[in-house]
């Protein structure tokens, strides 16, 4: 089960908060990848104490910018 496939009805929230494993099959890369970008601040994420989360609206936004070249 993926973040796109889910009985979970706040997976489809945009509003959702992903931790990194979800965000990485969200993204389809490696969570070392998603780390890596997310220390280069290369994506959007947010902080919460010693957690990292993202939220499902902005990445998909994010994806959105790179598909029409900007960055």
């Amino acid at each position: 089960m993926n973040a796109f496939t889910t009985s979970n009805p706040t997976a489809i929230d945009p509003d959702t908060l992903l931790d990194a494993k979800q965000t990485a099959a969200l993204l389809a890369i490696s969570a070392r990848t998603l780390w890596s970008m997310t220390n280069a601040g290369m994506i959007p994420s947010v902080r919460i104490g010693r957690s990292v989360r993202y939220r499902r609206a902005a990445l998909l936004d994010w994806v959105i910018d790179r598909e029409r070249g900007r960055k």
